[in-house]
């Protein structure tokens, strides 16, 4: 019986799962590394130390499993997105790598934005300060010695594929969805690229890309022999976390769709026939599953607010997610006239405003701790709501929504989020390693193991648990939620201050 290794190069750590042909997990590890903020909406992370959790978490795979990882066939790779890594000849890396939520190129994006160029109708009429191309950029601009050095800027899931493999090759999902790569125009264009001012990309970027499931290459025989791994074990085209969550959850079909619910919240839609809507990125061709368009929403901040209230506020229960949760549970809906803006690092969708902040809104003395966290969930909850009506004009009816990530172990807030959106909450068997299973999933079609993703899917994940919308609940929400958006229009001419 094949197995399938899934390594994931997450916000907070890297992890790491080894499956068999049906979807058992065999063994699972995590192992978490830091993210400095160098400067007010600047983040970064180093890729020694994803190499070196990685290293770590795959030898306690390797302890546990003893003769069976010999078993292990094929790997497949997904990273945040765009974490961009700058690398010399040997694909070493010449500085920290700047994280996905970092928003320093904003006037990079700016630039392109105000191109209106045709191949930005393809990712929802503009691009994100988040991605690829701006940063790329950015570096340009603001450290032209070190981009004079570096041989390639590349995603952080092509630099773990070099680890791997020792070849370079860009993911048809990443390029797709954050490098303006479009294949129904003949991939990356050499006009948009002068037209936006950077012809530069072409000597820097990975542009050879491979569809999911395309094998990269054979793992080396150096890091075969750190690892313990076959040297016939192949690595196959993984893609971004949030898109392999999906695959991981079981969203390969139209009208599904999938929710990432961690430090940041991503929303994928699947649908046969590309829609050009207002507010959501997109549409992305092949970016989940062969054949099929995905429209993307998000939310840069949403877990993440809740660490940081519970650091800032000195929650210092054992459980201080339990704690809070027990609290706010008392806490009437709509958090007796608290409102929160969601967006502590920007708006991704559907305001694409790097510049929008958070906020909380009708403070009272007589409001508690409890009532700031519900009115956090509750904030969040309303964003996606936001998202969702955007992404309902133009794709198939959203029926329910499947989700993944740190949130599903959090009962309050999924109830929060099915009565505010009306939406059933579908969670599987491993729900909470959606990331890595779908990277072994994708190296199981890979192999050839199973002949289409469907069946990959089907056979690999499970149902196990379905969070059922109170639409009376919803309907009470609806009135906060018409405030939320409101508290948005009011307070944005604050953003630069």
């Amino acid at each position: 019986m094949n197995c399938f290794m899934g390594i994931d190069i997450g916000t907070q750590s890297v992890r790491c799962c080894v499956v068999d042909n049906e979807g058992r997990f065999l063994s699972v590890r995590e192992e978490k590394y830091p993210t400095v903020y160098p400067r007010p909406g600047y983040a970064e992370q180093s890729p020694g130390d994803w190499i070196r959790c990685l290293e770590k978490v795959v030898s306690g795979c390797r302890e546990q499993l003893k003769d069976r990882f010999g078993e292990i066939s094929g790997i497949a790779v997904c990273s945040t997105s765009s974490t961009v890594v700058l690398v010399d000849e040997k694909g070493e890396p010449l500085s920290n790598a700047i994280l996905w939520m970092d928003n320093r190129a904003v006037r990079q994006a700016e630039k392109i934005n105000k191109t209106g160029h045709e191949i930005l109708k393809y990712c929802g009429g503009e691009v994100s300060v988040e991605w690829l191309v701006p940063k790329m950029m950015w570096i340009r601009d603001n450290e032209p010695d070190i981009f004079a050095k570096t041989r390639h800027i590349v995603e952080a899931q092509d630099y773990i594929n070099h680890y791997l493999t020792g070849n370079w090759a860009a993911s048809v999902c990443q390029a797709t969805c954050k490098s303006n790569y479009v294949e129904e125009k003949g991939g990356f264009s050499a006009n948009f690229f002068e037209q936006i001012g950077f012809p530069e990309f072409f000597d820097k970027a990975v542009t050879s890309v491979l569809d999911e499931a395309e094998p990269v290459g054979k793992i080396t025989k150096k890091t075969a022999e750190k690892l313990g791994l076959s040297e016939n074990t192949v690595v196959y085209q993984g893609g971004i976390d949030a898109h392999v969550n999906m695959i991981g959850l079981g969203v390969c079909r139209s009208g599904e769709t999938g929710v990432v619910m961690g430090s940041s919240f991503v929303q994928l839609a699947l649908t046969d026939t590309p829609f050009f809507g207002d507010g959501i990125w997109g549409p992305y061709r092949n970016a989940v599953v062969p054949g099929k368009y995905c429209l993307e929403g998000g939310q840069v901040s949403a877990g993440s607010i809740v660490k940081w209230f519970i650091h800032e506020f000195n929650i210092t229960a054992e459980n201080p997610f339990k704690f809070l949760g027990d609290l706010a549970a008392d806490i009437p809906r709509g958090s007796d006239g608290l409102l929160l803006l969601d967006f502590f690092q920007g708006n991704r969708t559907p305001y694409k405003d790097p510049s929008a902040k958070g906020a909380y809104y009708g403070l009272t003395l007589a409001h508690t701790r409890a009532h700031m966290y519900r009115a956090i969930l509750e904030g969040v909850a309303f964003g996606m709501r936001n998202i969702l009506e955007r992404m309902e004009r133009g794709a198939d009816a959203i029926k329910q929504l499947r989700g993944c990530g740190g949130v599903t172990h959090n009962e309050l807030w999924l109830r929060i989020i099915s009565d505010v959106t009306g939406k059933p909450i579908v969670l599987t068997e491993n729900s909470a390693n959606a990331g890595i299973l779908g990277g072994a999933i994708i190296a199981a079609v890979g192999s050839g193991c199973y002949k289409s993703f469907e069946d990959a899917c089907d056979a690999m994940t499970k149902v196990t648990t379905v969070v059922n919308p109170d639409m009376a609940s919803r309907e009470a929400y609806s009135v906060f939620y018409e405030r939320y958006l409101e508290l948005y229009q009011s307070t944005k001419k604050f953003n630069d201050l």
